[in-house]
Order: structure tokens, then C-alpha cells, then sequence
């Protein structure tokens, strides 16, 4: 900084007020400073920073996966909020071990990030309750958190199954199956019980053994899934998958199949509008969006008691399930 000062022929406290944005300088000093700061190639200690301002305007997110498109816009939006309030973004998978998660967390808190923003794999988030008291905010998002209580932003994972299947009973289906991620998982178990509520809504009965399959979103089990429920004299006739991963499975073990079986997903996929694929979306950049606007406000010094918002989700009919049954 006073190689910058004494280059650009002002003092050290002004090259503080441009280096952070602070008013009181006029622009062609800022031009001046700027200038130095360019030839020099200085950069701010943020080590120093912290030091004295405890706080390094950053922030964590843990995603499920890195590689699963849902994340994709869901981190774009987390990563504008925070740019937009000078913050930098540090994120990393769980790939869905709550093991994985909890580390991931803790090295972030180590790290001294000032809020975290956690899509959990796991059920039990006491681990965070010494971070969370030690000041770093932290907000859960599609998920909410185990054995804590904290802010959470939420799809309507019920509400959107059960417009999902009440559209396939619409269009003449009683035998539906669906296809859901791991049973542990909360996401999974509200679009199950959404599932549920629309059949029952109907008057109609669900055949457990043969219409319900919960597990991985592995292709081989969803696949085997799929086969099964399509086998013997009574099969199902259309299907509810339960994320993106399992609709972008359904769509290829049906697409090869003679008899028409009508399908609706829940999440958008790529090129779903090309193939004509009926889907329940959800607004993952509005919630990556709210969740980082509710964690901002946490670190600007809001202390209202934590909250759960739930957003919608819209039913975009496309074809597959408008198919009536054959």
C-alpha cells in the first residue's frame, strides 16, 4: 500500500477508501490509485483483512452433486447474491453421504466462511449448532435441516406430486406407479406422500409391492424398477418419477417399449420440451436466490426466528402425460 501511495503521490488512507470502495475520494484520485494499484499488481491482504474486520466476505455452499443439472442454476443464482454483496462463493458436493457433508461444513467453517447455505444429505445437523452460536449464518435449502432449528427454503415437493399424479388420473390412469429417490431423504418422502394424497383424493388404492419403488437413482435399479412395474397381466400405466435422475432413466426404458406409457417428472430436464416430456418444475434459481438473500440478511443482523419457505412449482404439460391409457 505505500508503494501504491507513494506512486500515485497520496496517502495510505486513501488508497484504503478505493481499494474498499469507500466514499471521500475524487475521481481522478480513484484514477490515480487505480492506475498504481495496476502497474504495481497490488492486492489486498485478505488474511489482514479478517483479521481486522472478522469477517472475510465469503461464503459456503454444499451442493448433493456438482454434476446434477438441478444445481447448476440454483448455484449461478447463490453465486450472484453474494457477488452482489462482495462476497465470493466457495462450494463443494456431499454426493450425497451425510458423513461427506458434515466434513465438508466444518472445513468450510474452519475456513472462516461467514454463512453457509447446505443442501443435506444426512437427518441430524447438530454438529453445526457450535458454528451457527459462534456467529456463522447458515441457512438450509431444498431440504430442510435434522434436529435443528434453522432457516430452510423449500420447493413444494407434496403439492407439486400430487398436481402430477391428480393430472395423470385426469387423463384416465388408476394404476400409477412412482419411482422415488432413497427413503431417507425428505424431498423423496413429501413427493411419496404427495403421490399418496392424489390416489386417495381419487378413491384410488395403491398397490405397494408393485407400484412404489423407493432407492438410488442408479439407471440399473430405476430401470429394474420400471420393468417390474410394467410386468404381469395388470401393469401400471403411467409413471410419476420422483427426481430428474429418475425421469431421464423412465424416459429411455419407455421410449422402447411398444405399449404407450404415459409419464410425468418431477424436476425439468434437458431437451424436455424437444421430447415432449410432462414434467413438474421447480425454480431452482429462485431458490438458490432466496436462500442467499435470507442468509444475507442474517449476516447484516436480522435475528427473526428461523423460517421455512416454500416456493411453488408449475405443471408444464408437454405430451408424455397426456397419454391415456391403452
Amino acid at each position: 500500500m505505500k508503494d501504491v501511495a507513494a506512486r500515485a503521490g497520496v496517502g495510505l488512507k486513501t488508497v484504503s477508501r478505493v481499494v474498499n470502495g469507500e466514499p471521500g475520494v475524487t475521481a481522478d484520485t480513484e484514477r490515480r490509485v487505480q492506475e498504481a494499484i495496476e502497474a504495481l499488481g497490488f492486492r489486498r491482504n485478505d488474511s489482514a483483512r479478517v483479521l481486522r474486520k472478522g469477517r472475510t466476505a465469503s461464503i459456503g455452499l454444499v451442493l448433493e452433486d456438482l454434476a446434477d443439472p438441478f444445481y447448476g442454476p440454483l448455484s449461478r443464482a447463490v453465486e450472484e447474491v453474494a457477488r452482489a454483496h462482495g462476497a465470493l462463493l466457495i462450494n463443494g458436493s456431499s454426493a450425497e453421504d451425510p458423513d461427506r457433508e458434515q466434513e465438508l461444513a466444518l472445513a468450510l467453517c474452519a475456513r472462516r466462511v461467514d454463512g453457509l447455505i447446505v443442501i443435506p444429505a444426512g437427518d441430524d445437523h447438530r454438529y453445526l449448532e457450535p458454528e451457527i452460536k459462534a456467529g456463522v449464518a447458515t441457512v438450509f435449502v431444498d431440504r430442510p435441516a435434522g434436529r435443528i432449528d434453522a432457516d430452510a427454503v423449500l420447493s413444494d415437493s407434496f403439492g407439486g406430486a400430487r398436481a402430477g399424479v391428480a393430472h395423470l388420473i385426469a387423463h384416465g390412469h388408476r394404476r400409477i406407479g412412482f419411482i422415488g429417490d432413497q427413503a431417507r431423504i425428505h424431498t423423496a418422502v413429501e413427493r411419496l406422500r404427495g403421490y399418496r394424497a392424489a390416489m386417495e383424493d381419487a378413491g384410488l388404492a395403491v398397490d405397494d409391492d408393485a407400484w412404489v419403488s423407493l432407492g438410488s437413482t442408479d439407471p440399473e435399479r430405476v430401470r429394474g424398477a420400471v420393468a417390474a412395474m410394467l410386468a404381469g397381466p395388470d401393469p401400471v400405466t403411467a409413471v410419476f418419477a420422483g427426481n430428474n435422475r429418475v425421469t431421464v432413466t423412465a424416459v429411455r426404458e419407455l421410449a422402447g417399449r411398444e405399449r404407450p406409457v404415459a409419464l410425468v417428472g418431477f424436476d425439468d430436464i434437458e431437451l424436455a420440451d424437444l421430447l415432449g416430456i410432462t414434467v413438474i418444475a421447480q425454480d431452482a434459481a429462485a431458490l438458490g436466490r432466496t436462500a442467499a438473500e435470507r442468509l444475507f440478511r442474517r449476516l447484516d443482523g436480522s435475528d427473526d426466528a428461523p423460517a421455512r419457505v416454500v416456493l411453488d412449482t408449475t405443471l408444464i404439460p408437454r405430451g408424455s402425460g397426456e397419454i391415456p391409457p391403452s
